[in-house]
């Protein structure tokens, strides 16, 4: 499952995204409904059909992925059906579809706005009666398949302009699943650059590439058209052309940069979490700055420090929580039990 900010591979700790992996759990362990998820292009939508997939009783089962905006429609519907030997010119045996192929498992139709009537039709009755019929076959096979389907495209306007079967439609809407975009879920950003700055530092032998603060806040700032996906792109490009350096203004490119982001993420009422952009950018605001400390002839008290430090923190995050232990402990990637310890053991007011 990964750390509490990692669902699947969905990374977030938003209200969102939380509440979004609650949908999927709740989806998956019913296990036979259809889904259609909704969102824009590099949301995540496949990640959260194959999260469906994974935390389902179908999960030892296989999970079919089909674009059906990549393949062309004179060979998306072998594709999907399958076809008997002889079907057409080249059909020099049978082969099975997708759909059989997914029997016992999860059919997974991207772009589903993109299949032509004639297909849409054909998938209405795998829906409706639970069995395929191969190109050129004439006898109907049983399937039991799961299918989910996803689109960047409004099919409420598809369907109103008659490019889109409304009776489908409403066989695949039975659960919608809407994927937010990045830009609605602004704080999620510090933490998804945290980890693909993981993912793209290859060697343990890499110094770790940083983030200054005015940096981080024009990311937070942005809206990213191209969601995670586009995020994701970028950290990737600034991690192989400055490994090992902290990002400033300049090394972001023109598009990314907003030399007003503090006001406009206030405008927004956005607040950048402390414990992200301390990991991320190496500049955590609740940690006293070398500034702000008192130093005398004899030095500073570091055990002190830390432990002081240490309070605020968890004071923080109890705050942050409402007074919630164990979302606390989540927030400090800490277990319940830990946390309640040196709560316990630094008598803190909680």
């Amino acid at each position: 499952m990964g750390t509490d900010d990692d669902f699947n591979g969905m990374i977030g700790h938003s209200p969102q995204m939380l509440e979004l992996f609650d949908l999927i759990t709740c989806v998956a362990e019913e296990g036979s409904s259809t889904v259609l998820i909704q969102g824009e292009s590099g949301t995540g939508k496949e990640l959260i059909a194959r999260a469906i997939h994974d935390n389902s009783p179908r999960k030892a089962g296989h999970f079919v992925p089909v674009n059906c905006a990549a393949i062309p429609d004179e060979l998306l519907e072998s594709e999907l059906f399958g076809y008997v030997k002889g079907a057409f010119t080249g059909a020099m045996q049978s082969k099975i579809g997708r759909v059989q192929h997914a029997d016992g498992g999860t059919l997974f139709l991207d772009e589903i706005g993109d299949m032509k009537s004639t297909l849409q039709a054909k998938l209405l009755r795998v829906l409706q009666e639970r069995e395929v019929e191969q190109v050129g076959g004439v006898r109907p096979t049983k399937v039991d398949v799961r299918v989910i389907a996803a689109t960047h495209q409004n099919l409420d306007n598809l369907v109103a302009s008659g490019r889109f079967r409304e009776d489908l439609y409403y066989r695949l809407a039975v659960i919608p699943i809407v994927a937010p975009p990045l830009r609605e879920r602004r704080v999620d950003i510090a933490l998804l650059i945290e980890r693909f700055i993981d993912r793209f530092t290859r060697r343990k032998s890499d110094r770790r590439t940083t983030f200054d603060p005015q940096a981080l806040q024009s990311l937070m700032a942005f809206d990213w058209p191209g969601n995670v996906r586009e995020l994701e792109n970028l950290i990737q490009r600034l991690v192989i052309l400055h490994r090992g350096k902290r990002i400033s203004m300049k090394e972001l490119p023109d598009k990314y940069r907003c030399d007003d982001a503090a006001a406009v993420l206030e405008g927004l009422a956005i607040a950048s979490s402390a414990s992200d952009a301390g990991r991320v950018a190496g500049t955590d605001h609740l940690m006293a700055g070398p500034t702000d400390i008192h130093w005398s002839d004899n030095g500073v008290d570091f055990n002190a420090l830390i432990s002081d430090f240490e309070d605020r923190l968890i004071l923080e995050a109890v705050s942050r929580s409402g007074g919630n232990k164990k979302e606390a402990a989540r927030l400090l990637k800490l277990k319940r039990t830990t946390l309640i310890e040196k709560i316990k053991k630094k008598n803190l007011p909680v």
